[in-house]
This record gives C-alpha cells, sequence and structure tokens, in this order.
C-alpha cells in the first residue's frame, strides 16, 4: 500500500532530480543474489550500482525524499537497516516526522539504533510528547533496552518532572547515570525545572566530568539566576585545568554584563583571542552584544569589523547595540549597510527597526514597518514582533494604535501585558494603565514579573492611589522581588509621591544601594516635598559611599534646589556635574533657567539662555515663560511664548500660561488673543482636577463639579468653612480668576476649585482632625493654596497637597513651602 503511494512520484516532475543517474542501465541487485534478475525503467543489468550516498545528499526536499524512498523500496535496499534508519533521519531532517513514523514503523526487527533515532527525529522538530511516548514504547519492546545514546534526547523532550524523574530512574537502573552524556543532560533536566541543587550534586557525584559537564552545569546556574555561582564554577573549572570552549564563553559573557563585570568580560575577550576562538561566529556575536550591554559602542563596533564571516544574527547585534544605547541614527545607518551587504531581514531584525523608529519620532515610518510586519504575517505568528509594534507606538504616543496592535495579538505574554501597561503609564494615562494591569489580572495564566511591577507602581503614584501600591507591595515581598533594585526603587518613588516619605526612606535604606539609581529615587523623594538640603546631604552620603552619580542625579538636585530656592546651591551642583565628566543637557539647562526665573532673577536667567551652548528648546522657554508668570513680567513672558511657538507651537500648556499673565493684570484683550490662537490650532486646555482615596477608592473631582453623590454636602461644608475663613482674615484673591466676570461670580469660580471640592469630600468622609491627602493634576491654585492654609487650621487637620510640581504639606495654616513654589 505505501509502495503503491510512493513510486508513482517518480514519473512526476520531480524525477529530473535523479535522471543523470537513471540514464544509464544499473543493476539493482546482486547477480549473485537469489533474487531473480530484472530491470527497473529500464535498467539493464550491469555491474554498476547506483550511488545512494549522492541520493541521500541531493534530497533537499520533502518530495525528493519520497522519490529515493520508492526508489530503495524497488530496489530492495529499504531491507537494510543502516538505510532505513537513514531515511528516518532524513525526512526528519527535512521536517516531515509523520513520514519519519510511517518509514520507522514499516521495520520489522528494530533494534536501539533506529529506536534512537525516531526519538531524536521527535525531539528534533519540538514534538516532545511523542519522542516521550516513543521511549515508552521502547521499554515495552522487552528483546530491546536503551543504550546511552537514547537519554540525552528524551531528557531534552521531558515536559514534566515527572517524566525526567522515571527516566533518571531509568538510567540508574541501566547504569548509564555516571556517563558523560546522561549526566549532562540530567544536569540540563533539573536545571530546566528550577532544582539547580540536585543538578549540581549530580555534577559534583560524576567520577569524570568533561567540557559538556562543565557547560551543562555554567548554563544551568545561569539559567537559575545564579550568575556569581556560575562565575565560580567557572573558576572551579580553570583550577581543573579545562579550558573555555566557545560553548563556555558564550554562556558566560551575558554573565558578565548582568554583573556589570566589564573586567571579566574584557579577560575573557583576551582569551578568546590567546586561543584562536574570535573566528567563531558564536563568539564574535556574544562579544557583540556584551559591550553593547556596558555602552561600549567602539569595542563592539570593533570586533564586527574584524569579523571574517558574518550572518545575520551579527548585523542584528550591531544594530540592536547602537539602538539600545540611544543612537538610532547610527542604527539605521548598519542596516542600510545589511541590506546592501545581501543580508535579509529577519524577525529580530524588524524589532530593533521598530525601536529605532520610536527613538527618532518616525511617525510615518512607524506606519511602514507595521505595514510590512503585517503582510508578512509575523504579527499573528510571533508575539515578540507583536510586542515591539505596541512598544514602538506607545513610545511614539500613539496609544490608540498600540491598543489595537494588543489586541490583535493572538496569544499575549506577560510581555505584552507589560508593554501597553507601561506604554500607558510613562504618556501619563495612569487610569488606562491601571484598567489594562486589572484586566491583565483577570488572565490566572499571566504571572506577573518585575516588568509589570516596574510598569504599575509609577501609575498608582500618579493618581495616589496608596492602597493599591500597598498591595502591590505586598505581592512584590511574596514574589521576593524587595531587593530588586528597579522594583525597590518604584515602591521608594511610589510611596513618596502618595505622601508616605517616612516609608520611602525605610524602604531606601532596604534596598542595595551599589548603583545610583535608588540614590536618585530618595532624593527626588525629598526635592518634591521641599527637603531640598535633605535632598543635599543625601548627595553628600552618596558620594562617601563611592557611588557615581549620573545625568539624572543632577537634575534631581537642580530641580530640588529650584523649588526650595536654593540658587547658590544650584550653581554649585551646576558646575560640579561637569567636574564629573556629564556634560549638561537641555535637562541640566532648563532646571537653571527655572531655579533663576523662580528665584525672580529673570535677567540673569535670560542671560544664560543666550550663552547656552545648546540651542534652546521648549522647555528652556517653558521655564522662562513659567517664570514671568510666577513675577508678572509681561514683556518677557511675551518674548518667551514667541520663541516657545517657534519651536512647539503644539503645547496647550503654553498658551495657558501667557493667558495667565494677561489674566493677572487685566490684560482681557490679550487673554482673548492667545485664546484665539489655541483654538485656531485645534488645542484643548486639559482640564484641572484632584483626587482623594478615601475607603479604598479613588474620588476624582473637577473644576465646577456637580456629578458626585455628595455634591450637596460638599458644597455646603465650602460655604461654612469660607465664612469661617473670613472670620479669621480670609480675602479671596481674584487674580487668579482668569474670567472676565463679576466679583461674585469670581468668588463662587475659586470655591469651585477642584482642590476645594476634593478636600471638602475629605472633611465630611474622614473622622475629625485625621490627616487629608489630594492629588492635583495641574500646580495648585494660588488662592486655594491661601485656603487650605485657613482650612489646617480650623479643622485641625494636617493637609497634603501634591500638585504636578511638589508636594505641600499644611498643618496649623502653615505650608511645608514657606509660600514659594
Amino acid at each position: 500500500m505505501y509502495v503503491q503511494k510512493l513510486t508513482p512520484t517518480l514519473k512526476g516532475r520531480h524525477i529530473s532530480k535523479f535522471l543523470p543517474w537513471l540514464r544509464k542501465p544499473r543493476q539493482l541487485f546482486s547477480a549473485t543474489a537469489s533474487f531473480p534478475q530484472f530491470s527497473s525503467y529500464g535498467l539493464g543489468n550491469r555491474n554498476e550500482e547506483i550511488d545512494f550516498n549522492i541520493l541521500f545528499d541531493s534530497s533537499t526536499k520533502t518530495c525528493f525524499a519520497k522519490c529515493l524512498h520508492a526508489l530503495l523500496m524497488v530496489s530492495g535496499k529499504i531491507q537494510s537497516i543502516f538505510i532505513s534508519t537513514r531515511l528516518v533521519n532524513l525526512y526528519a531532517h527535512l521536517g516531515d516526522v509523520s513520514l519519519a513514523r510511517c518509514t520507522f514503523d514499516q521495520i520489522p526487527q528494530k533494534d536501539v539504533y533506529i529506536w534512537n533515532s525516531m526519538i531524536s527525529s521527535y525531539v528534533c522538530n519540538d514534538h516532545f510528547h511523542e519522542a516521550i511516548d516513543c521511549f515508552y514504547q521502547l521499554l515495552l519492546a522487552s528483546e530491546i533496552r536503551p543504550d546511552f545514546y537514547t537519554f540525552p534526547p528524551v531528557l531534552k523532550a521531558c515536559g514534566t518532572l515527572v517524566d525526567g524523574r522515571k527516566i533518571h530512574c531509568w538510567a540508574f537502573k541501566l547504569c548509564f547515570q555516571w556517563n558523560v552524556f546522561v549526566a549532562s543532560s540530567l544536569i540540563h533536566m533539573y536545571s530546566r525545572f528550577g532544582l539547580i541543587g540536585i543538578a549540581r550534586s549530580l555534577f559534583d557525584d560524576m567520577p569524570y566530568r568533561d567540557m559538556g559537564s562543565w557547560n551543562a552545569m555554567i548554563s544551568g546556574l545561569i539559567q537559575n539566576g545564579n550568575a556569581a555561582k556560575a562565575l565560580d564554577v567557572l573558576d572551579e573549572m580553570r583550577l581543573e585545568g579545562i579550558k573555555m570552549d566557545f560553548v563556555t564563553v558564550v554562556s558566560i559573557l551575558p554573565v558578565c554584563a548582568q554583573l556589570g563585570d566589564i573586567s571579566s568580560a574584557m579577560l575573557i575577550h583576551l582569551y578568546v583571542i590567546k586561543h584562536g576562538l574570535e573566528s567563531d561566529l558564536f563568539v564574535s556575536n556574544a562579544l557583540i552584544n556584551v559591550y553593547a550591554k556596558f555602552g561600549n559602542l567602539g569595542s563592539a563596533r570593533k570586533v564586527f569589523q574584524q569579523m571574517l564571516v558574518t550572518d545575520v544574527v551579527s548585523w542584528n547585534s550591531i544594530i540592536a547595540a547602537y539602538e539600545q544605547n540611544d543612537d538610532p541614527v547610527t542604527a539605521h545607518g548598519f542596516f542600510v549597510k545589511m541590506q546592501l551587504n545581501g543580508f535579509q531581514h529577519d524577525l529580530f531584525t524588524l524589532v530593533s527597526l521598530a525601536s529605532i523608529v520610536a527613538q527618532s519620532r518616525d511617525c510615518k515610518n512607524s506606519r511602514s514597518i507595521h505595514g510590512f510586519i503585517t503582510r508578512r504575517g509575523w504579527l499573528m505568528e510571533d508575539v515578540i514582533i507583536g510586542n515591539a509594534v505596541v512598544d514602538m507606538y506607545a513610545k511614539l504616543g500613539h496609544l490608540d494604535s498600540a491598543h489595537k496592535v494588543f489586541e490583535i495579538i493572538p496569544v499575549k505574554d506577560v510581555i505584552s501585558w507589560n508593554t501597553l501597561i507601561t506604554g500607558y503609564a510613562q504618556n501619563g494615562l495612569a487610569s488606562e494603565a491601571i484598567e489594562v494591569f486589572e484586566m491583565m489580572e483577570d488572565c490566572k495564566e499571566i504571572i506577573p514579573t518585575q516588568g509589570t511591577w516596574v510598569g504599575i507602581l509609577p501609575a498608582y503614584a500618579h493618581v495616589g492611589a496608596l492602597q493599591q501600591g500597598m498591595r502591590i507591595h505586598g505581592l512584590v515581598i511574596k514574589m521576593n522581588l524587595l531587593l530588586d533594585v528597579f522594583v525597590g526603587t518604584c515602591l521608594i518613588d511610589m510611596y513618596a509621591k502618595c505622601g508616605r516619605l517616612v516609608d520611602a526612606k525605610s524602604l531606601f535604606h532596604q534596598v542595595p544601594q551599589e548603583s545610583c539609581v535608588p540614590w536618585n529615587a530618595i532624593i527626588s523623594c525629598h526635592g518634591i516635598h521641599g527637603h531640598a538640603e535633605k535632598a543635599l546631604k543625601l548627595f553628600e552620603e552618596m558620594l562617601q559611599e563611592g557611588v557615581k552619580p549620573d545625568h539624572v542625579t543632577f537634575v534631581l538636585l537642580l530641580s530640588a534646589c529650584s523649588h526650595s530656592g536654593l540658587v547658590d546651591e544650584g550653581k554649585w551642583c551646576f558646575h560640579l556635574m561637569q567636574e564629573y565628566g556629564i556634560k549638561p543637557s537641555l535637562k541640566h539647562y532648563g532646571c537653571m533657567v527655572d531655579l533663576l526665573g523662580r528665584a525672580g532673577y529673570l535677567e540673569m536667567a535670560y542671560d544664560f539662555i543666550k550663552d547656552m551652548p545648546l540651542q534652546p528648546d521648549a522647555s528652556i522657554w517653558g521655564a522662562l515663560l513659567g517664570a514671568s508668570r510666577i513675577h508678572g513680567n509681561i514683556e518677557l513672558g511675551k518674548f518667551a511664548s514667541d520663541r516657545l511657538f517657534e519651536v512647539d507651537s503644539q503645547n496647550v500648556g503654553y498658551y495657558v500660561l501667557l493667558s495667565n499673565i494677561y489674566a493677572n493684570v487685566g490684560k482681557w484683550e490679550g487673554v482673548d488673543e492667545v485664546r484665539s490662537l489655541a483654538r485656531e490650532r485645534g488645542l484643548k486646555k486639559t482640564p484641572g482636577w484632584s483626587s482623594i482615596e478615601v475607603n479604598h477608592k479613588v474620588n476624582v473631582f473637577y473644576t465646577g463639579n456637580r456629578s458626585h453623590p455628595k455634591c450637596r454636602e460638599i458644597y455646603d461644608e465650602l460655604q461654612v468653612l469660607t465664612a469661617k475663613m473670613k472670620n479669621l482674615g480670609y480675602v479671596p484673591d481674584y487674580s487668579f480668576v482668569l474670567q472676565d466676570v463679576e466679583e461674585d461670580e469670581k468668588e463662587h469660580i475659586l470655591t469651585s476649585h477642584s482642590e476645594r471640592l476634593a478636600i471638602a469630600f475629605g472633611i465630611i468622609s474622614t473622622p475629625p482632625k485625621s490627616p487629608i491627602q489630594i492629588f492635583k493634576n495641574l500646580r495648585v491654585c494660588g488662592d486655594c493654596h491661601n485656603a487650605t492654609k485657613f482650612i489646617s487650621r480650623i479643622t485641625q487637620r494636617e493637609i497634603v497637597v501634591r500638585d504636578s510640581n511638589r508636594f505641600h504639606h499644611f498643618k496649623d495654616g502653615i505650608c511645608s513651602c514657606g509660600d514659594y513654589w
């Protein structure tokens, strides 16, 4: 039956592949054999045999393999178990496991060699369950027993620890446990299931260890996050006189990057050169990757340029090196060279290219990349490329497109969820990020990772959801991630932004402090709470601990000095950063302009801008415009706004600032003109809102809001508070009413500001004299700031207000900012 299915294929178009061997008459059976002499397909009786080795080597497609199979059956060669096994291996190599199995089943007398080939065929094609079943079938064949070649592939196929332990028992029973191939495979298997202790015990008990055994132990430790122990095993290996091979080098180089140990990475590179391993393609690619992780692009590029042979992985590595180190221009240049050198880009090339487009803010080409990926069908086939496209759109600020692509991805992994959560959070859409996270929690098969917490904690911090943030803190402790520097830093930031500075400081002392990341977080915490002196003291402690500051450290210090009016200290920080080899960026210059302008040195701030070596951007002119609003300098404010609209005409906040300057001095014609200009450009003012968390629920109030269920009680409380405030000397400051209306209407507008609504709701919803904490998305109104001081005195409460710039702690009629903000 099977012969009938295969033989006709010789008559089809694929027969031409074999014509060179069929044109001459050939003897299919030996003249001395008992088989009758006959010709097949017109072949005569000659002493010339068909060269089946050439036919096997020429069978590069399944259709050719079928032709060869038919010829083997007609010729009788299929009766040889060696030939049959080779045919099974050929089908497996071509990816057709079903034909391999069919051939296997036709063999009447099977030996362990053919069983091993069939098991390996399943494993090579990722049919792991079938491989395990095949192994158990072998055990049922009582006359045959597995040999030491059987165990390595079947151990690789183990999908459960139960199967792995059973197979280990069989290896032990048949005395193969200490065979170096079997023992190495057992180490791999136990490492894969996280039982690194058992793997290490097996490794230590091995009577003889070869290179594969050492590599298995090193890779097992790396897989289980024991990078330092992997380096210890490497040291043991060297002490025993075992030299590293290319597998060891490729395994250990990523460990050096993980531990931040560039010295070890460079020593390994020297070893590679000394022992002639630099010509190995895998080693060179690993060297490019490790230098890229350390930001040493010069060395990465040198390794790439010295490679005699490159492949698509090499090109992907050098492109990713520059892309991951924020150099999209050079990365794109290598992508162009890759194409010119005839290399076809693959899925991983597109992953890097999507990031390059996002970094370059190239919205036009983002659509092109998305279209290309869609046409190739990669979006539906591989979650990695889908995640990259979501990330690309999120970084470009196109959250609607990001969410659409996210919905299209057929099988979402935890990275898919993390990418969308982070995308919303980083674009200021905290509520949307929280909503996606809650959807993720409903998917029980998705286990949150470090990236999940790093993505969602800033969102909770943004809306001031302290109770939810504390819940995440509990989950982090449960998952043993509290010592992770990035998760710990996000928790510090969350507690500080939710007004719990004491808790933030306590956490800071629990996380590792070897890098500047946690130090930056705690410096920022004190800065936004108005404790600039403490921030500077922490900076000094950081230097004493030998931790090197980075550019972010100085941005935070300058910002802290700006909020507290520490001009001299800010100037000192600005000059000190250059002693650490940090070149000031536009962010640093922007902080300096804000520092000088906020302190009233407007002319000095303007002169500072003129002397800048960089072209001022929107942040620079925005800082000068904000300072002009604070000090009522219309002329300088108009000048700064004109420069602003040249570099960023789409930011509605700058129009609001200029409009406020005119409104503060009663120039309503200017107000109307600026507002008309904003409307013409399709811009809308961001509505002000304030939130307060009561009984684990976040309540959001907009200015003039009357939709809250307790609206009546809120306004009644405000009316009582206003009367009491006036008795204590409160006088409404109508300059903060940015509308040309009557006096009584102005007072009503001030009373219905979002921060007052939130405070009043907090008063009626919480026990007397208990603290109240609210969050505002914009800068707190000057009149509301004054009113809150009176309210804190009247109600004998501590009221904490976090606005877009900093924290204000009101107690007994005094604010922590000293009325400087």
